[in-house]
């Protein structure tokens, strides 16, 4: 039989060969800007974004489906969360919601679902007749769909897989598409307070855009005919990136947590980050308190002519965890707040984990 030191030794393995394929092009800035379906990288999860999701290898749970599924497998009963953010500032009026929901399975594994959604408002229709509009107005959207799996596969590891199903949308052109995530965690230590995390995401075949708007109407100069054609649209590649990340626990005393995390992301299509975070948890009788701190990183992040992301610098949130009735229901209000190069984003969330008693 295959071992648990075994399969973590593999996916180490296995990590580093991929860290090292992608290497050669991950933050290469001819490849910048020729990815699409890039809201695949965004987090709508407040918990995880208030540390710059740095907490890879230590998230657990429902929010987990996004970093690192491995920590679905940690989800207590059934989870039900709901996010809101600001995307990119007030100025953008761009919204974007999340909802998911995660149940536990027997002992060991766990199943979730999310659905995440962009709405980017109304937006004046025009043309080369038209430049002021005057026609109305369309609304462009993006929803993303995941479900997935995760399971402990000892005290000390855990892994999962995610199913991704992205479509985008403006008013007569769309484009469907599917990607898969795949993370596992290993955990060590007296009192489990050292975690290693590895996932990878957003790995799917080529997208392209089609529908009515791709059609262009011509007139025939011999048959004076009008004649409809398609114009064909370029194809492009998922957004796909390697997360490796560590985690440790400072047990400071039987109330409280002190967690330290470090992540560095390899992008195929825009610079590699450094994700630098820290948790403090404070736990009276009932009521949990939670602080988060992050920091993004990447090269030229102070350089106002060559920064590159509008997503990096600092981020901070909140957590209030408190039960709801004697049955084993908890309720949680979560705050985040992100830095980027058009303003704050606010991200307000809450969670609802129902007990197994």
């Amino acid at each position: 039989m295959i071992s648990s030191k075994n399969i973590v030794i593999g996916a180490l393995i296995a990590g580093g060969a991929l860290l090292s394929s992608t290497s050669a092009f991950a933050g290469n800035e001819d490849r910048a800007g020729s990815a699409g379906s890039t809201e695949l990288n965004v987090n709508p999860w407040a918990r995880s974004a208030g540390w710059g999701s740095a907490g890879l290898s230590s998230i657990n749970g429902l929010e987990s489906m996004y970093s690192n599924v491995a920590g679905l497998a940690f989800t207590e009963g059934t989870e039900i969360s709901f996010s809101r953010s600001n995307w990119l500032g007030q100025s953008t009026d761009i919204g974007l919601n999340a909802f998911g929901l995660a149940k536990k399975l027997g002992e060991t594994g766990a199943l979730g679902l999310t659905l995440t959604s962009f709405n980017y408002g109304d937006i004046p229709i025009t043309t080369t007749e038209l430049p002021e509009g005057g026609l109305g107005n369309y609304s462009p959207s993006a929803l993303n769909i995941s479900m997935a799996y995760s399971q402990q596969f000892s005290t000390s590891i855990s892994g999962g897989l995610t199913l991704k199903m992205i479509s985008q949308s403006m008013t007569n052109v769309r484009t469907q598409g599917v990607a898969l995530d795949a993370g596992i965690r290993y955990v060590t230590g007296e009192n489990d307070q050292i975690k290693f995390g590895i996932s990878l995401r957003n790995v799917g075949p080529p997208m392209k855009y089609k529908g009515d708007g791709l059609a262009l109407e011509m007139e025939n100069l011999d048959t004076e005919l009008l004649l409809t054609t398609e114009q064909r649209s370029a194809s492009y590649e998922l957004p796909s990136q390697l997360n490796i990340g560590a985690s440790y626990d400072f047990i400071l005393n039987e109330k409280s947590v002190l967690i330290a995390a470090l992540t560095y992301t390899s992008n195929s299509f825009t610079r590699d980050q450094w994700r630098l975070g820290a948790q403090y948890q404070l736990n009276s009788d009932k009521v949990h308190f939670i602080l988060r701190a992050g920091f993004v990183y990447e090269s030229d992040l102070f350089s106002k002519e060559n920064t590159a992301t509008a997503l990096t610098g600092p981020s901070g949130g909140l957590t209030v965890d408190f039960p709801v009735g004697e049955n084993g229901t908890k309720l949680g209000l979560d705050y985040a707040v992100r830095t980027s190069a058009l303003g704050l984003i606010h991200t307000v969330g809450a969670k609802i984990t129902i007990g197994e008693k």
